[in-house]
């Protein structure tokens, strides 16, 4: 199978190397070759489950605390506008 890696990386703002493009197109398919052969394997007696470890949720009261200021928020970004992040557009108007 094909993979786009240079598409996936753009999509993810990931700036890859072509050695890496090569690297991550053989480490993504051999992923979904390995999940492909998962979808053969007979689960019909098995019963659903969403965990096993018996583990549950620890809840904790909601504290207030001191957050970033919006310079600081804001301060590690490429472009700002009028004190906001400024990114490109993803929807096309087509």
């Amino acid at each position: 199978m094909k993979i786009n890696v240079a598409h996936i990386a753009k999509l993810a703002n990931l700036s890859v190397t072509s050695d890496e493009e090569k690297k991550f197109e053989t480490q993504l398919s051999s992923v979904l070759d390995y999940i492909k052969r998962l979808e053969e394997v007979d689960v019909s007696g098995v019963e659903p489950t969403s965990q096993i470890t018996g583990l549950e949720n620890v809840f904790r009261e909601d504290e207030t605390a001191e957050s970033l200021s919006q310079n600081e928020a804001i301060s590690q970004t490429k472009v700002k506008h009028n004190g906001f992040i400024k990114v490109k557009g993803i929807l096309d108007n087509e």
